[in-house]
């Protein structure tokens, strides 16, 4: 995606936007180790491994992990160490770690399972935002399900935590120069349009802790 513009005036292609990451390609990557990862992410199900959870300000759902990339997550803590997520809690967790220790616990979440399947709700709103998300499938899978790891998976997150990012980008909260100049011009009726739709998918999903013998 990097390099090509999808952007046309009134066209609505934030599902570009409500995520993760924005490097594509490269070379390969180091492996993360699994049983480590579990031991370091341990303290993160304490607020990612409850159903519902949410941030106390601004108010959002905290994103479901499940079913996420390991890939994706991994970028995703890259930009909050570096302060290109605006997150102070997030900030002060992934500053700490190693890059190692960042692909540890992103595999380890990746392991948790595949995406879930089902039926997806439906309504005029998820329909608006269906139809505007078409042109956001080559990166982020028809019904959000990403092929590429390191694009993220939408389907299934938390509605509100999707507008969130959404308008962080809008407003520079988030650093990301493509992300921005997609989202610039979009109302944030359109926003939340999209936000729905994806939120409306069946994907991912909040894991729970693993009872240890």
């Amino acid at each position: 995606m990097v390099g090509v513009n999808i952007f046309r005036p009134g066209a609505v292609c934030a599902a570009l936007l409500l995520v993760a990451v924005a490097l594509v390609g490269g070379p390969a990557h180091a492996q993360g180790d699994v049983e480590r990862g579990e031991i370091l992410g341990n303290t993160c199900l304490g607020c990612h491994g409850i159903p519902g959870y949410r941030n106390a300000y601004p108010t959002f759902r905290v994103p479901k992990l499940g079913g996420q990339h390991a890939e994706s997550l991994y970028l995703a803590l890259v930009e909050y160490a570096e302060r290109r997520r605006s997150h102070a809690t997030m900030y002060a967790q992934a500053a700490t770690l190693s890059d190692q220790d960042k692909r540890d616990i992103s595999a380890w979440f990746a392991a948790l399972g595949e995406p879930r399947t089902g039926r997806p709700a439906t309504g005029a709103r998820i329909e608006r935002g269906r139809e505007a998300s078409a042109v956001c499938a080559a990166c982020h899978g028809q019904n959000g399900i990403s092929m590429n790891p390191e694009w993220p998976s939408l389907a299934g997150q938390h509605e509100s935590y999707l507008l969130h990012t959404l308008r962080q980008y809008k407003s520079g909260e988030r650093q990301n120069a493509i992300m921005a100049g997609q989202v610039m011009m979009l109302s944030d009726e359109e926003l939340r349009d999209l936000a729905a739709f994806y939120a409306a998918q069946v994907g991912l999903f909040t894991p729970t802790p693993r009872r240890r013998n």
